[in-house]
Parts: structure tokens; sequence; C-alpha cells
């Protein structure tokens, strides 16, 4: 166990035995004195070896893990790979939108605090000015662009924080889809704060929602997909086209905003995104249909954008009615563009949102007929029909889960110890930490990561382990850094180089230009050394 080894060699013929007459007779083995010794001193010696980097900042956070405030201050810092389930608009804050309402001479209504567009009617008020004009009427209205203070009933209305939080998103959108450039830039510098590396954010283009995708002219059959994509296909080059000009031109007002031209490169604009096109399952199955081929065009033909999602409320009766059909649509597609990668919101359910009858197989045919590559919250795994069978399935596929604790609780009422992330992990389903809608829940990762150490029991090395798959369980395209997510198996190419050196070998540095995925990973490596490096040196850990 650890223990140097005493190899005992035979004794010579006339020589003193270490054995006694008993001990041949019971092969009980007693050590000589010098063996004992050699014993003694090896366990000390590894009692007393220096503890790891690793292991010594392991030690300094389970020193915090019962004072929140300590340990958000050890953690805010720590690079966090990838948030892989970011909704562009969810993570604004309220109060950024209510700025651009104001900018904008946009109206909130009254009672719901919807923002829309002018002129105002006797029923709203205008953002104009109004945090100075009215002060009370302008908080009221952050608390019903978001979850802050709200309790059943309260504000505008809603019962459940299911339904709050879904109706933030209808108040804010009108203003935030005219500010596109401004959300990328707002959400970069949330990022940036919180030390994350990469963000997959859920966005869509204008062209999403075009008269042109949803003409009545298009037709539809739900039973021959191949002749309804074949009567939209002659629409999706202008459409992608229009698509990628809108992100050319916020990206433009992005990279001006965050001054990303500057010699000395805000951290903002080191942050690196991707982008998942998000099909909206609660419209009806023809304009569902019309997104999906919108958004496959658009992933083949942009790199900006990774893959596919799927938005709204799960447990919608639309939703729910569609469910198999959906489905379908999505094997079909992969079927036609096999290269597209797909992340569903899958499981976003719990025992009395929904009958019963509906949580049995939501997670199991978003892996098997869709071809899901990673799941989204996925809350309802304890209820999937035949679930160990399953659970193998998603660790052999590696089909990662994208836990969010935070939304999880709030919006499903999923108390800390029935969240599934244990049950996940302890299947070997690899598992990532994002913070869903930031802004609607006025947190940032950060605060998910202190709520996995205070709530989920996790260590330092757990957290780690999150981070990395983050960008592991990424769509960015690449090979990975680590042979088959073994991240104790580096990629043969960089065989015999420490992760995140300054200079790689010459094979190494090669095969990191050609992945960005691995690069990313290589980059990240180094910012976790260096943040190991600076808590050893820092106050928590001379405490």
């Amino acid at each position: 166990m650890g223990l140097f080894k005493h190899t005992v060699m035979p004794a010579k013929a006339g020589a003193p035995s270490t054995r006694c007459a008993a001990s041949r007779r019971t092969a009980f083995w007693v050590p000589s004195f010098a063996g004992m010794t050699v014993l003694f001193v090896a366990a000390f010696a590894q009692a007393a070896a220096p503890l790891s980097r690793e292991a010594q900042v392991a030690a300094v956070i389970a020193r915090y893990a019962n004072q929140p405030p300590q340990l958000r201050a050890l953690l805010q810092t720590m690079p966090k790979g990838g948030d892989l389930h970011n909704h562009l608009d969810g993570s604004v804050y309220a109060e950024d939108f209510l700025k651009w309402a104001s900018e904008d001479a946009f109206c909130v209504a009254r009672t719901t605090r919807a923002l829309t567009p002018p002129p105002c009617t006797a029923d709203q008020v205008s953002a104009t000015g109004l945090a100075e004009r009215d002060p009370v009427f302008y908080q009221a209205t952050i608390d019903a662009l978001s979850m802050r203070n709200w309790s059943p009933g309260s504000g505008t209305g809603e019962w459940s924080g299911h339904d709050h939080t879904f109706a933030t998103f209808g108040r804010f959108i009108p203003v935030g889809s005219r500010h596109l450039g401004d959300m990328l830039a707002a959400t970069r510098l949330i990022a940036a704060a919180d030390h994350v590396n990469y963000i997959e954010q859920m966005t869509d283009p204008g062209a999403a929602f075009s008269p042109e995708l949803f003409a009545d002219s298009i037709p539809f059959n739900a039973n021959d997909f191949e002749k309804s994509y074949a009567a939209i296909a002659p629409k999706l080059p202008a459409l992608v086209a229009a698509a990628r000009a809108e992100y050319d031109a916020a990206e433009a007002k992005m990279r001006a905003q965050l001054r990303c031209s500057a010699v000395a490169l805000p951290p903002a604009c080191a942050v690196k995104v991707h982008y998942l096109y998000y099909v909206v399952r609660t419209l009806p199955p023809k304009l569902v249909f019309a997104q999906m081929a919108l958004g496959y065009a658009l992933t083949l033909a942009d790199q900006r954008f990774v893959g596919m999602n799927f938005v709204a409320p799960e447990d919608d009766a639309v939703a729910l009615r569609d469910f198999k059909l959906h489905m379908q649509m999505f094997a079909s597609f992969h079927a036609k563009y096999p290269r597209v990668r797909l992340a569903l919101h899958a499981g976003e359910l719990t025992l009395g949102l929904v009958p019963r009858a509906e949580l049995g197989f939501h997670i199991r045919d978003s892996v098997e007929i869709a071809g899901a590559n990673r799941i989204g919250h996925g809350y309802a795994i304890e209820f999937e029909n035949d679930l160990p069978s399953l659970l193998r399935e998603m660790a052999q596929k590696k089909v990662a889960v994208e836990i969010n604790l935070t939304s999880n609780q709030i919006t499903a009422g999923i108390p800390v110890v029935e969240n599934p992330m244990a049950l996940y992990r302890q299947a070997g389903v690899p598992v990532t930490l994002s913070a869903d809608d930031e802004g609607v829940f006025r947190i940032d990762l950060t605060h998910e990561y202190v709520r996995a150490v205070t709530e989920q029991k996790l260590g330092y090395r757990d957290l780690k382990e999150l981070a990395r798959n983050g960008l592991e369980y990424s769509f960015v395209p690449g090979d990975s850094l680590w042979i088959g997510g073994n991240q104790a198996k580096i990629n043969l190419a960089c065989a015999g180089n420490v992760p995140g050196a300054k200079q790689p070998s010459a094979l190494c540095a090669a095969f990191l230009a050609r992945s960005e995925k691995a690069m990313m990973q290589w980059d990240f490596e180094a910012d976790i050394a260096e943040y190991e490096n600076a808590v050893l040196a820092g106050p928590f850990a001379r405490h």
C-alpha cells in the first residue's frame, strides 16, 4: 500500500534464521529489526512527502467549504472552462434591458412590465429616464424581468417559479432583439469577470422568425420530411446570408464596445464564444421544421455556429403533444447532416409538473432517436424507464449533462438533495456545470461553483473536472487534447509535454494549431496552473 517492499533473502546454511520454530508451523513472518526499520522509514517518508500543488489547493478549498464568503472569493478567480448552457438573452441583466429601452423610447406595461416599442398607450409608461423619474416602478420592473424578489403571486402575479421564469423572456425579448451586439458585449463582460474561458451561447438570428421562413405557401408534410425539406430549401441561402450579415454587424459592434482592437486586449475580448442555434418547441410543427431547416443550413455555412438546441417549456401542451414528432424531425436532419452537433433541453420535467406517463422517455428519446450529444437539465432522469440501461448508454456514448443548480431549484422546485448530479457522476455520465440564465436568476457561474461545494459536497478536484468537461464536451471544432475524454491521458501528439507549457514540442504545437478545441484546453491548463500558484501564494493558504 505504498510502502517500500522489504525483500527477505533465504537464510544461509548455519546462519541465524529470522524465523523461529513456531513461525514455521504457523507460517507467520516475524520481520527482523532491520526490516521493521525500513518499513518505518518508508512510511515516514511517504507521510512527509510534499503534497502536489493540486492537493494543496484542494486542502485550501476544503478548509473554507462551510464559509461561503471566503469560498466565493477563492472560486471567483478559478478558470471555469466552458459554460455550455447559456441563453444569450437570459444571461443579460434586467438593468441592461431597461437602459436600452430608455435609449429606444420603449414602453413599459403597467401590469406585466413588458417592454414594447412606442408609441405608448394609456396602459403603459415610457421607459425613457424611468430610473430617475419613477424609481419605485423601475425597481418593480427589474423584479418582473428577473427572479429578484419573486414570491408566489407577487408582482406580476405568477404562482410558480417555473411560470415567472419563462414569463420574463416575453417581457424583455422585444428590446433585446434590437440589441444583439450589446447583448454579446454584456455577456462577455460577465464571463470575463467570472473567469469563464469559453461560452456556447444559445441565440437565434432574426431570420429564424422571418415571414419568408413561415410563409403559408411553403407546404409541410409530417409524414414526408424529404418532401417538406425540398419545399423550403430554396428559401435557405438568402436567409443564411441575412443571418450571417446580422451577426457580422453585431460582433463588430460588440468588439467596438469592448475595445477589442486595443493594443492591450481587455479580458472580455479574450473570452471564446461559439453559438448554438435554437428551435422553439412550442411552435406549430410546420414552423418547428422550418426553423430546424434554417438552423442546420446556418450551422453548416458559418463556423461561429457549432450546433443546435431546443428551447421553450418542455411541459407546454404543444411541446408534449409533438415531442415524438420533434424527435423524428431531428433524426431526419441528423441522417442528412451528421456533422451538426445537437444539445437538447430534455428531462426538464418533474413529478407533478406533468402526468407521470410523460416522465419515462424524454431523455432516452432525445439520445436514441434525435441523436443528442448533450442533455440540458435532465433532472427527470430518475423517472426514465429502465434507468440503469440508459445511464450505461449515456456513459458509453459520452452524452454529457449540463447541470444548472439554481435554475433547476427555482424553475422546477428541485430540492438540493434531489438534484441528479451525483447520480450521473456515479454512473460515469459526463457532467458540466452552467448558469443557464444568469441574468434572469441574478447569479453567475461562480455562484454555481460555490453551490457545488456547499450543497453537492464536491471538492476542488471535482470542480476542476467540471471545468475541463466544459471544454471536452463542447462542440468546439477539432480533436481533443485528451484521449477518449480521459483527462489523465494526453493526445499522443503532445505526449511528454506538460499541458499548458509555454513552449510545447514542435509536434504538439502543430497539433494545437490544427485544433481549436485542443488549443482552448491547452490554454486552460496554463490558466489553472497559474490559478493554483496564486491560491497557494495568497492569504487564504496562510491561515
